[in-house]
C-alpha cells in the first residue's frame, strides 16, 4: 500500500470544497514523512489504530482510505499479551528451548496490569532487529497455530499473529464496523498476468518477499482472503483499477502508471465529495432547531461524568452546600460562590454538586451546569448566557429570547436577570446554575465588573460559581458584587488520606496497580498532598509503570510537576518540537484544531530542519511535518491537553493553568513570543497557501529547495455563507502580538472585506471587541474614527441586520469626511466600499458622500434595554455610571466605559418615579409608584434597604414625587400630595411623619437643609414651613406674589435657601420661610424649572420657550434679552459643565445646544430617539437624553463644542428645508427669526446670506432653471427671490387677506406654479425674462369648497392639479375645465403629493404610512405599498427618479425606500437615523437634505437583472410592508367572478365576486 502519494494531487482541492460546506479537511497518513524503520516499529501500529478511530468517530464523509495492491506488507509483533493467553503460547514452546528463550528475552511480565499482561521489550542495540523480528513473529506464529488447534485460542486471538499492518488497519477501519462501511473507500489495484510474470525480479518488487529474497506465499494468501473478505463483506467500497502487465510499471514516468495516478486521485476526489454530500444531507435532515444548544449541554454533561468518574471525599462540605440550598430555595438569598487554589478539585466538586441537587431540592429540578472555557460558548460571558437563556426558556416552557434582544450583550444580561425572575414567580420548579471556573470566561478577566452576575437570587433559584483564589483577579471582582461572606465557600485540600484514596479510585479504574516500592515512591513523593489536580498528574506518570520498572521520584508541587512533564517530554520528542507544538498551542487565542497544529509545524523552518536532519522527505515538491511525531506526542501529553468545540471544530487547549504558565515561562519568553505569533499569522493570513512555495535549506541537502508546504487556504469567505471564522478570530491577534503592525492595519483593520466578513459572521459586538482588542496597541488615530464609527453603526443594524450593504453604507456616508485628510486607512477604507458598491449584484443605495454623523461627534453611543420606556435617570460620576428607572419598576445601572448594563435592580412593582444618586456615586435611592423607596448599593447591585411609605395598592393615592437627600445628617425626604416622611439613610428607619390635609394637597414641597426646614405649599397657596429635623411646624404663611392660580413645578435653590415655583399662568415666584415674591410673569404656563449644579442659573420652560435667569443677592435676574424659542413645546433642559451651555430637549424629539457665553447662539441641533425628549441628565461632560416613549437613551459629549468638526451640518429645525445649485446651497429659515432665510453653504459649510422676507416663512420651493426661490409666508405674500441676484424680488400677493400658505409646488418643466391655502389654490404661469423670468397671473384659481384644509399640493404643466387634505382625501382638478375628480382617499393626513417627469404618473403618501402610486389618466392607483406595523410612523416625502422608474421616499421612521415604479416592488430600504424634509431627484440618484443637518447624496444603482432573491426587508427588524397592484386585484377578481357565475346555480344569488388582493408580504 503507497501511502499518500496518490492523495497529493487533490489535497488542495479537496479542502476548498471542505472550507465551503464550513468542514476541515484533515490527511492522517502516520508513516508519510518518517523512516521506514519508525513507520513499521510496534507503537506507530497502536498509534494508527488509534488514529483510525479518532478519523472515524469525527469525520463528516470519508474517514479511511485503503490503498490496496499487491503486498500484504509486514506483520507487527504484538506489544502485548495477556496472561492466560502468554500461558498457551508458552506452552507449545516448551519443545524448543531457543524459540522459549527469545520470547522469554523480548516479554517482560508486568504484574502492575490487572490481570497481569506480559509488555514486549525493544532489542537491544546490539541485537539485529530485522532477523530476529521474523524469527519472533514466526516463532509466535507457529505457537498460536498450535494453541488454536488445541482450542487454547479463539480464531480471533490467532489471526492477530498473522495480520499485517494494513490488515489491522482494514480490520479496524471495515470488516469489524457495524454501520456498513460508511466513510470508507478500498482503492484496489490488480495488475493483469502478474502471476505469470511472479518470479521475474520486477514483479518480486510488487509482492510480499521472504528475507531470503523469495516470494513469500503465506502472505500472498493472507492477502488474497483480506480481499475476499472485503468482497464479501462490502463490495460497495470497493474501487478497482486494472493495469496492464509491464516491466517498468511502477516507474512514475510510465504512461499507463501516470494515467492511473491520475483517474485514482480524480475518483477518491469525487468518492470523497460525495460521502460529504451524502453526511451533510443526513445531518441536515435530522438537524434539530436548536441542535447548537443540545451540543453545548450535551458537552458540559460529558466532561462533568468524566471529572466526578473518581469523585472521592468532601462529604462534609456536600452536606452543608445542600443544606444551604434547601434552607434558602424559599427566601431570597446571595449567590454561592467555592473558591480555592487551581488544582484544589473545585470543578468536581461542582459535577457532583450537580448530580446531587436532584435529591437535595426535588426531581423535578432543573439544573444547569457549565464548565466555563470548556467550550467556545462557555468561553465569553454573550455566549454564556446566550445558552443558558435558551436553556431556561426550554426547560421552563417560556417564550425563547427574541432576535432584538440577542443583537446586544446588554439587552441579554438585562434578559439573563429578568428571567430568573420569572421563574422565581412561576413558583414551579426550583432552578440551579452551576457555573465552574468564572476566571476562564474572557470578559470577566479583563473587566473591573462581571455586569452578568447577579448580587442576591430570587427564591427557588440559585447560582453557584467557583473561582480561583490566590492572585487578585476574578475572585477580588466578585466579592465587590457579593459582599455578604456567607456567600464564599472555601475548598480545601483533600487530607493525605483521601489523596491516596483517590489514586487507588484512579488505578482500580484503568485496571493497573502499583508494586509496594513504586507505591512508598509516590506517596514519599506527594507528603500529605490534597490537590486533586496534582494527585491527578502523579496518577497520570504512575498509570505508565510497570511493575519492573525503576522510577525517579516525582515533584512535589504542581508547578514542579509542569517543569518536569516538559523536561521528560523534551527528553523523548526533543526540545524543540515540544517547544513549538506547546507553544503554539498557547499562544493560539482560542486554540488549535490538529489540522491547523501540523500546518502550523510545517511552516516551521527549524521544527523541519530538525525533523529531516537525517533523513530526506519522501517528496521533491511537497514539505510537510510527519504527522507520527505529533501523535506521540500528543499520545504522551495526555490529560495536559483538553478539546474545546469552537466554531464548529474541536480545538486543542492546555488543559492545566500552571502548565499554560509553565510553556509561557520555558518557551514563550522574549523574542520567541513575536517569533511564534509571526508563524501562526503566515499561517492565517494564507502566506504560504494556495501553492506558494516556501525556502528552507535541509540538513542533507545543502542548498535552498522552494518547497509547496500544502497548508489550508485562508480566503475570508469560503463560500457565499461560509466565513472563515478561525482567521478572523485567529489573525488579528497574532499580527498584533508578533509586532505586524502595519499589516494588521492594512489587512484587517483597515479592510472592509475583512470587517464586514467579521461583522455578518460575529456581529457588530464581536467586532468592537477587535478594536478594542489592537486599539490599544496601535499609535493610529485613524483606527479610533474608525472604532466611533463602528459604534455609531449599532442602531442601523440592530434595525435592519448586520448586511453587507447596511455596513458598507453606514461606514463611508461616516467616514467619508475624512477620506481626505486620513488617506491611510480612512480613505482605503472609502475606497473599497466604493469599489464594492460598484460591483454590488442587488439595487442598492450608493452614498456619494458623507451624511450620517461622523466620529468625533457629540453622539457616544445609542443604547437600548429589555424594557418600557425610561422615566428617571441619573449620574454617579465618580464611578462613570448612569442609573436608569424604568416604567416597569426596573432599575438599571449602566457602566458608561464599557456601555453595558451592570446591574439589573429589581424590586418594585411600579414605575420608577425618581432617582437620586449620593455617597460618593456608590449608592441610589429609588422610589416607585408602589409606594415603596430602595437604596441600592451601585458597586455591588445589592438592595440595602427598602421602606415602605405607607401606602395602599390605590393606583388613585396620591404617589411620591419628590426626593430629597440630606447626606451630612443621613435622611431621605419624601414627598407626594399628602404627606412627607423622614428616613434615616442608614437603617431605613422612619424619623418623623407629616400628614397634610387631603381637602386642601400640597402641590409644592422643598426642603432647605441650609436653613433646616421644609416648605410645603397647598393648592390654596397656604406656605408651611416645618422644622427638617423633627417635622414641627414652625409657622403658616400665604403666598402673596400669586393668586388663582395651580403651581405646575418647582426647584429648590439650597445656598438662597429658597423654593422657586412656576404656575399655570406663568408665575415663576421665589419662596421662603420669611415670605414670597414674583420673579418673573411668563406668556404661557411654566413647564419646568431647573438650576445649575452651582445654582447660579436658572431656565424656566413655557411652551415653546426657555428663559434664562442669572442669581443675584435679591434671588434671580433675566439674564438674556431674547429666550430660546423652539419649534416644539419644550419638556426638559440642564446646564453643562462649566454653566456655558444649555442643553434643551422638546417633544419633536430635538435636543439642542446653547451657548450662554454667546447670548442664546444655537451650537447644534441633535435626534433624540425619534420620541419627546422628557429626560436629560447631565454627569460631568456627558449628558443622556431619553424618552418615556422608548427603551433607547444617547449619551452625548458636550465637549465636541470646543473641538474643530469634520463638517459643520446646517442648523434647520423646522423642516422646510430647499436646496440649489445641485445641492451646493440649502435654505431654510434662520434660527430665531423665522421671517428671515438662511443661505447656507454646503461646501464651506458656513452661512452665505440671509434674505429678509418681513414675515414668518412656511414654506420654501426653488426653481433650479430659472434660478429662483419661493417663500411662502404666513401672510399669504409669495417673495420670488432670484438666487443670483439679491436686486429684484417679486412678490405674489394672496387671493384674500392675510391667509397663511400651506405649501406651494412647481411644474417639472417649472412652466407652473401652484400657491395653496387652507381652500384656495392659485396656478400661475412661469415664463422666461430678462434680467428674471417672468411670473403671471395667478391664470387659474379655484376653490376646494371642503371643511378639511390642503396639506399637500402639485401642479403639472398643462395646469391640472393634484392636492391631498388633512382627512386624507386626494383629488385631481383640471383647471381649464373646472373639473374635479377625486381620488381614492388616504385614512390620514396626506403629507406629500408629487408627479413624474413624464406627468403620467403621481405619488401620494400620508401619515399611516401607506403610498399610493396614481395613474393620472385613469384616476386610478396603480400599486398601494403600506406598512402593516406601528413602527413605521408615515410617509415624510416622496419623488420620481429622473427617468421615472422608481419612487424614492422619506419615511418618518427615519427611513428611505425605493420603489418599482414598472411592477412595485420594494427595491431598497436604507435607515439614515434622521428625518429627511424633502427628496430631489438627480441623474442617477437624488439629494435630501435632512434634520441632521446634513445634504444626503446618493445614486441608486439596480442591475438590469435583479437577484430575485435579494430583500431589502429581509434582516429589517420589525419591517413589514405589503404591495398591492391593481391589476392583480382586478385579475383575481375577475377570476373570481367567473368561478362564481359558474356555481351560480349552487350559489343563487348570493354568489360575489372575489376581492381579496394579491399581496406581496416582504418581512
Amino acid at each position: 500500500m503507497r501511502r499518500g502519494k496518490p492523495c497529493r494531487a487533490p489535497r488542495t482541492q479537496r479542502q476548498t470544497f471542505c472550507q465551503k460546506h464550513g468542514l476541515m479537511f484533515e490527511v492522517v497518513d502516520l508513516r508519510w514523512g518518517v523512516r521506514s524503520t519508525e513507520a513499521t516499529e510496534h507503537m506507530t501500529t497502536e498509534l494508527c489504530l488509534g488514529e483510525l478511530d479518532r478519523c472515524r468517530k469525527n469525520s463528516i464523509g470519508p474517514a479511511f482510505v485503503a490503498l490496496l495492491g499487491d503486498q500484504y506488507g509486514p506483520c507487527p509483533v504484538p506489544t502485548l499479551i495477556e496472561e492466560k493467553e502468554w500461558e498457551a503460547l508458552k506452552a507449545q514452546l516448551t519443545a524448543s528451548p531457543r524459540d522459549l528463550e527469545l520470547v522469554a528475552r523480548r516479554f517482560r511480565r508486568d504484574e502492575n496490569s490487572v490481570p497481569p499482561t506480559y509488555l514486549l521489550q525493544a532489542p537491544s542495540v546490539r541485537e539485529a532487529c530485522g532477523p530476529e523480528e521474523a524469527t519472533l513473529t514466526s516463532v509466535l506464529r507457529t505457537g498460536a497455530r498450535e494453541a488454536r488447534r488445541l482450542g487454547l485460542l479463539t480464531e480471533e486471538q490467532r489471526q492477530r499473529y498473522h495480520r499485517s499492518v494494513i490488515a489491522w488497519e482494514i480490520e479496524r477501519g471495515l470488516l469489524s464496523s457495524t454501520d456498513g462501511g460508511r466513510g470508507v473507500t478500498v482503492f484496489l489495484r490488480e495488475v493483469q498476468d502478474l502471476n505469470k510474470h511472479i518470479l521475474e525480479d520486477c514483479a518480486l518488487q510488487m509482492v510480499d518477499r521472504l528475507p531470503d529474497g523469495c516470494l513469500d506465499a503465506d502472505a500472498q494468501n493472507l492477502l488474497s482472503s483480506l480481499k475476499g473478505r472485503i468482497a464479501d463483506k462490502h463490495p460497495g467500497v470497493l474501487k478497482a483499477h486494472h493495469l496492464a502487465w509491464s516491466r517498468d510499471l511502477v516507474n512514475p514516468k510510465n504512461k499507463a502508471h501516470a494515467r492511473y495516478l491520475k483517474e485514482l486521485g480524480e475518483q477518491f476526489v469525487a468518492r470523497a465529495n460525495h460521502q460529504v454530500l451524502e453526511h451533510l444531507r443526513e445531518l441536515e435532515v435530522g438537524r434539530q432547531e436548536l441542535a447548537w444548544l443540545y451540543q453545548e449541554i450535551r458537552h458540559h454533561l460529558g466532561l462533568s461524568a468524566e471529572a466526578t468518574r473518581t469523585f472521592c471525599g468532601r462529604q462534609e462540605l456536600l452536606a452543608q452546600l445542600g443544606q444551604r440550598l434547601r434552607q434558602s430555595d424559599g427566601q431570597p438569598h446571595p449567590p454561592l460562590v467555592l473558591f480555592g487554589p487551581p488544582g484544589v478539585g473545585k470543578t468536581a466538586l461542582m459535577c457532583r454538586l450537580a448530580e446531587q441537587v436532584p435529591g437535595l431540592l426535588g426531581r423535578k429540578t432543573v439544573t444547569i451546569l457549565r464548565l466555563l472555557g470548556a467550550s467556545q460558548m462557555s468561553s465569553d460571558a454573550r455566549g454564556l448566557l446566550h445558552s443558558i437563556c435558551f436553556q431556561m426558556c426550554l426547560a421552563y416552557g417560556l417564550p425563547l429570547p427574541p432576535a432584538q434582544v440577542l443583537e446586544a450583550h446588554a439587552r441579554v444580561v438585562q434578559f439573563f436577570h429578568a428571567l430568573l425572575h420569572t421563574i422565581s414567580r412561576r413558583n414551579f420548579e426550583s432552578l440551579v446554575i452551576l457555573l465552574d471556573s468564572v476566571d476562564e470566561v474572557d470578559s470577566a478577566r479583563r473587566a473591573q465588573r462581571i455586569p452578568w452576575l447577579p448580587p442576591s437570587c430570587p427564591p427557588r433559584v440559585h447560582l453557584v460559581f467557583s473561582a480561583c483564589s490566590g492572585q487578585r483577579g476574578v475572585l477580588d471582582t466578585m466579592r465587590k458584587v457579593l459582599t455578604d461572606p456567607g456567600a464564599y465557600w472555601e475548598v480545601k485540600p483533600l487530607s493525605g488520606q483521601q489523596g491516596q484514596e483517590m489514586i487507588q479510585l484512579l488505578l482500580a479504574a484503568s485496571r493497573r496497580t502499583l508494586s509496594p516500592t513504586q507505591r512508598d515512591l509516590l506517596w514519599a513523593s506527594l507528603p500529605e498532598c490534597g490537590h486533586p489536580g496534582r494527585l491527578r498528574l502523579a496518577f497520570e506518570e504512575a498509570r505508565k509503570w510497570a511493575s519492573f520498572t525503576v522510577p525517579a521520584p516525582l515533584a512535589s508541587t504542581a508547578k514542579e510537576a509542569m517543569h518536569q512533564l516538559c523536561a521528560r517530554l523534551e527528553q523523548t520528542h526533543g526540545q524543540l518540537l515540544v517547544a513549538r507544538v506547546l507553544g503554539y498551542i498557547v499562544s493560539s487565542r482560542h486554540g488549535l484544531s490538529e489540522a491547523e497544529l501540523k500546518d502550523v509545524l510545517s511552516l516551521d523552518d527549524e521544527v523541519l530542519q530538525a525533523v529531516y536532519q537525517d533523513w530526506t522527505p519522501p517528496s521533491k515538491e511537497l514539505l510537510r511535518f510527519p504527522p507520527l511525531l505529533w501523535v506521540r506526542l500528543r499520545r504522551d501529553l495526555g490529560i495536559c491537553l483538553a478539546r474545546r468545540p469552537v466554531d464548529g471544530f474541536l480545538l486543542l487547549a492546555i488543559a492545566h493553568r500552571q502548565l499554560a504558565e509553565v510553556v509561557q515561562e520555558r518557551y514563550l519568553s522574549g523574542p520567541e513570543k513575536a517569533r511564534g505569533h509571526g508563524v501562526l499569522a503566515d499561517f492565517f493570513s494564507g502566506a504560504w497557501s494556495q501553492g506558494a512555495k516556501k525556502l528552507i535549506t535541509l540538513p542533507l541537502v545543502g542548498k535552498a529547495l522552494s518547497l509547496d508546504r500544502k497548508v489550508a487556504p485562508q480566503p475570508l469567505w469560503f463560500s457565499e455563507a461560509v466565513a472563515n471564522l478561525r482567521k478572523l478570530k485567529e489573525l488579528p491577534y497574532h499580527l498584533l502580538h508578533s509586532g505586524r503592525i502595519e499589516e494588521l492595519k492594512q489587512e484587517v483593520l483597515g479592510s472592509m472585506s475583512w470587517i464586514s466578513c467579521r461583522g455578518i459572521s460575529g456581529g457588530i459586538e464581536g467586532l468592537l471587541d477587535d478594536f478594542d482588542l489592537c486599539a490599544p496597541h496601535v499609535d493610529c488615530p485613524e483606527v479610533g474614527l474608525v472604532r466611533e464609527a463602528l459604534q455609531l453603526c449599532r442602531p442601523a443594524v440592530e434595525l435592519r441586520g448586520m448586511e453587507r450593504s447596511v455596513l458598507y453604507t453606514e461606514l463611508l456616508a461616516r467616514l467619508h469626511f475624512f477620506a481626505t485628510s486620513h488617506p491611510a486607512l480612512v480613505g482605503q477604507l472609502c475606497q473599497q466600499a466604493q469599489s464594492w458598491f460598484r460591483v454590488c449584484p442587488f439595487p442598492v443605495l450608493v452614498p456619494l458622500g458623507g451624511f450620517l454623523q461622523p466620529p468625533g461627534g457629540p453622539l457616544l453611543a445609542t443604547l437600548t434595554g429589555c424594557h418600557k420606556g425610561i422615566t428617571a435617570m441619573a449620574w454617579s460620576l465618580e464611578e462613570k455610571l448612569l442609573v436608569v428607572g424604568t416604567q416597569e419598576g426596573v432599575v438599571a445601572v449602566w457602566d458608561m466605559e464599557e456601555q453595558q448594563v451592570i446591574h439589573i435592580l429589581t424590586g418594585h412593582r411600579g414605575e420608577v418615579r425618581c432617582v437620586k444618586v449620593f455617597a460618593k456615586g456608590t449608592l441610589a435611592i429609588s422610589v416607585s409608584k408602589d409606594h415603596t423607596l430602595r437604596v441600592w448599593n451601585l458597586l455591588s447591585g445589592q438592595e440595602k434597604f427598602t421602606v415602605w411609605d405607607g401606602g395602599s395598592k390605590d393606583p388613585t393615592e396620591p404617589q411620591i414625587w419628590r426626593l430629597h437627600v440630606d447626606e451630612s445628617k443621613k435622611v431621605v425626604y419624601s414627598a407626594s400630595s399628602s404627606k412627607v416622611n423622614a428616613w434615616n439613610l442608614e437603617t431605613g428607619e422612619l424619623i418623623f411623619h407629616i400628614l397634610g390635609d387631603a381637602s386642601e394637597p400640597w402641590v409644592s414641597t422643598a426642603v432647605l437643609a441650609s436653613q433646616a426646614t421644609l416648605l410645603t405649599v397647598t393648592k390654596g397657596g397656604v406656605v408651611c414651613v416645618w422644622s427638617s429635623d423633627t417635622g414641627k411646624l414652625l409657622r403658616k404663611q400665604h403666598l402673596s406674589s400669586i393668586k388663582e392660580e395651580t403651581l405646575t413645578c418647582m426647584v429648590s435653590v439650597q445656598k438662597q435657601g429658597k423654593m422657586v415655583t412656576g404656575s399655570s399662568k406663568g408665575s415663576i415666584s421665589l419662596i421662603s420661610s420669611e415670605g414670597d415674591s414674583l420673579l418673573e410673569k411668563l406668556p404661557e404656563a411654566v413647564g419646568f424649572l431647573v438650576v445649575s449644579e452651582d445654582e447660579s442659573l436658572l431656565a424656566a420652560g413655557f411652551g415653546r420657550s426657555v428663559r434664562i435667569f442669572l442669581a443675584d443677592s435679591q434671588g434671580f435676574h433675566r439674564f438674556m434679552a431674547t429666550d430660546l424659542e423652539h419649534e416644539d413645546t419644550v419638556e426638559t433642559a440642564v446646564f453643562g459643565p462649566e454653566n456655558n451651555l444649555i442643553v434643551t430637549g422638546s417633544r419633536d424629539a430635538l435636543i439642542q445646544v446653547w451657548s450662554l457665553s454667546e447670548q442664546g447662539t444655537l451650537l447644534d441641533i441633535l435626534e433624540g430617539v425619534g420620541a419627546p425628549v422628557s429626560l436629560l441628565a447631565q454627569g460631568g461632560t456627558l449628558v443622556a437624553s431619553a424618552s418615556h416613549q422608548s427603551s433607547s437613551f444617547k449619551v452625548w459629549d458636550l465637549t465636541y463644542t470646543q473641538k474643530p468638526r469634520a463638517s459643520t451640518p446646517f442648523l434647520d429645525r423646522t423642516g422646510l428645508t430647499a436646496v440649489s445649485h445641485n445641492g451646493s446651497y440649502v435654505y431654510f429659515p434662520k434660527i430665531g427669526d423665522k421671517s428671515k432665510v438662511t443661505i447656507w453653504d454646503l461646501a464651506e459649510g458656513e452661512e452665505q446670506d440671509t434674505l429678509d422676507t418681513s414675515n414668518e416663512v412656511r414654506c420654501l420651493e426653488v426653481a433650479e432653471q430659472a434660478k429662483l426661490l419661493f417663500t411662502g409666508l404666513v401672510s399669504g405674500i409669495v417673495l420670488v427671490f432670484p438666487l443670483n441676484s439679491r436686486q429684484d424680488v417679486m412678490c405674489i400677493p394672496p387671493p384674500e387677506a392675510r391667509k397663511a400658505i400651506n405649501c406651494m409646488a412647481l411644474s417639472k418643466d417649472e412652466g407652473r406654479l401652484a400657491i395653496a391655502y387652507d381652500s384656495i389654490v392659485l396656478v400661475l404661469d412661469i415664463s422666461p425674462g430678462d434680467p428674471c423670468p417672468v411670473i403671471d397671473g395667478p391664470t387659474y384659481t379655484f376653490y376646494t369648497q371642503l371643511p378639511d384644509t390642503i396639506a399637500s399640493v402639485a401642479v403639472l404643466a398643462d395646469c391640472r392639479v393634484v392636492y391631498g387634505m388633512t382627512n386624507g382625501e386626494l383629488f385631481l382638478y383640471e383647471c381649464a375645465n373646472s373639473k374635479v375628480f377625486p381620488l381614492e382617499a388616504h385614512g390620514s393626513r396626506v403629507t406629500c403629493v408629487e408627479v413624474s417627469h413624464k406627468e403620467q404618473l403621481a405619488v401620494s403618501g400620508s401619515e399611516e404610512a401607506l403610498l399610493c402610486l396614481w395613474d393620472l389618466q385613469t384616476c386610478k392607483w396603480k400599486f398601494e405599498m403600506s406598512s402593516t406595523n406601528s413602527y413605521c410612523r408615515g410617509v415624510q416625502c416622496a419623488c420620481f427618479s429622473k427617468d421615472d422608474k422608481y419612487v424614492y421616499a422619506g419615511l418618518k421612521d427615519r427611513s428611505i425606500i425605493v420603489w418599482s415604479v414598472l411592477d412595485g416592488t420594494l427595491l431598497a430600504v436604507q435607515f439614515v437615523h434622521a428625518m429627511v424634509n424633502r427628496i430631489i431627484p438627480t441623474s442617477n440618484g437624488f439629494i435630501a437634505p435632512t434634520r441632521h443637518g446634513y445634504l444626503i447624496r446618493e445614486r441608486f444603482q439596480c442591475p438590469s437583472s435583479r437577484v430575485s432573491q435579494q430583500d431589502p426587508l429581509k434582516n429589517f427588524k420589525k419591517a413589514v410592508w405589503m404591495v398591492k397592484s391593481r391589476q392583480r386585484e382586478e385579475l383575481t377578481a375577475a377570476a373570481g367572478a367567473l368561478q362564481d357565475s359558474r356555481s351560480g346555480s349552487a350559489q343563487g344569488n348570493e354568489s360575489k365576486s372575489n376581492k381579496c388582493s394579491q399581496v406581496c408580504l416582504l418581512v
